[in-house]
């Protein structure tokens, strides 16, 4: 990969700048501790565009705890291992609630809404764990990421998993409710174990944005040629990205920005201009729903001055 055209970097640059100056930050996440020593301050923006030129400015090679963004990788290989019988334990519709809520259990008998909430994903974890031990699923999950991120130091930020386990409460109760319901086939605290894992895998934006490059171009990377997922299944993924990406924030962030998009309540967002670019932002501060606050507004500025938004310019 090379440097942008001059005409992409002054966009992202102007962006940045521009997000630098901006006085409302939004929030950082609290309710896992480890996660509130992040920087409101912090902000990157990368975009690697379809012949891999690499546009970059601020805090891009900063790693970070990437979170729910983890979920689309999961996602992608529980495809792979079980094809469309991983919808007979989870839907495919947006949830209109919080990422952690448990208010939808009951009522739809222990079926999550769609992968990307933390009951969805969950249960899309325990597909990849079967047959598995704990490690073995982890490791699996990680290689994967090291492989489509093209860098085998991308790692587990152990101080944010051992966070995460402490504090999971929620996370544990949607887990055993599903599990009285049959969603979920291992023991508990293996799933969520893994769960917690690869929720805390650090990335910086470069290696983020890396990383969707397939999800850019019918699953395929343009660097190698190699196919990580059919052009059905690569299409499939962004559809759900688009609708259920960014929890009960998903339609303002299909209205406003336009592309399919993954948050983490770590400040990260990918982004996916199909057949154009990759992207990743981070800015630690959220807003209400769990979103990046900076990084929406980062990339709705990026779809409209370089008409991407998939619905037209």
């Amino acid at each position: 990969m090379t440097k942008a055209q001059p005409e992409l970097q002054l966009v992202v640059s102007e962006i940045a700048e521009e997000m630098r100056r901006r006085p409302d930050r939004g929030e950082v996440a609290t309710y896992i501790p480890e996660l509130a020593r992040a920087d409101p301050q912090s902000f990157g923006l990368v975009v690697i565009d379809a012949d891999g030129h690499v546009a970059a400015d601020g805090d891009s090679e900063t790693p970070f705890s990437i979170q729910s963004i983890s979920k689309v990788f999961t996602l992608t290989l529980a495809l792979g291992k079980v094809g469309d019988r991983l919808w007979r334990r989870v839907g495919r519709e947006p949830s209109g609630t919080a990422f952690n809520s448990i208010v939808q259990r009951e009522r739809e008998q222990g079926i999550p809404r769609n992968p990307f909430i933390n009951a969805g994903a969950i249960a899309v974890t325990d597909v990849i764990l079967s047959g598995h031990q704990p490690r073995e699923a982890l490791g699996e999950i990680l290689r994967f990421l090291q492989f489509v991120g093209q860098d085998t130091s991308i790692t587990i930020d152990e101080a944010v998993a051992a966070s995460e386990q402490r504090t999971g409460f929620r996370n544990r109760a949607l887990a055993n409710y599903m599990k009285s319901f049959g969603v979920l086939e291992n023991p508990v605290d293996f799933t969520l174990g893994v769960y917690f894992h690869h929720c805390a895998i650090a990335m910086s934006c470069r290696q983020l944005a890396t990383a969707g490059r397939f999800l850019a171009h019918l699953g395929r990377n343009p660097d190698t040629g190699l196919s990580v997922v059919q052009p059905e299944r690569a299409r499939r993924i962004n559809a759900l990205m688009l609708t259920c990406g960014h929890y009960d924030g998903s339609g303002e962030f299909a209205y406003r920005v336009g592309l399919p998009g993954k948050s983490g309540v770590g400040g990260g967002i990918l982004a996916i201009a199909p057949g154009k670019a990759s992207i990743a932002v981070w800015s630690p501060g959220l807003d209400p729903s769990g979103n990046s606050h900076l990084g929406r507004i980062a990339l709705e500025l990026l779809a409209k001055r370089l008409g991407w938004s998939i619905f037209g310019a």
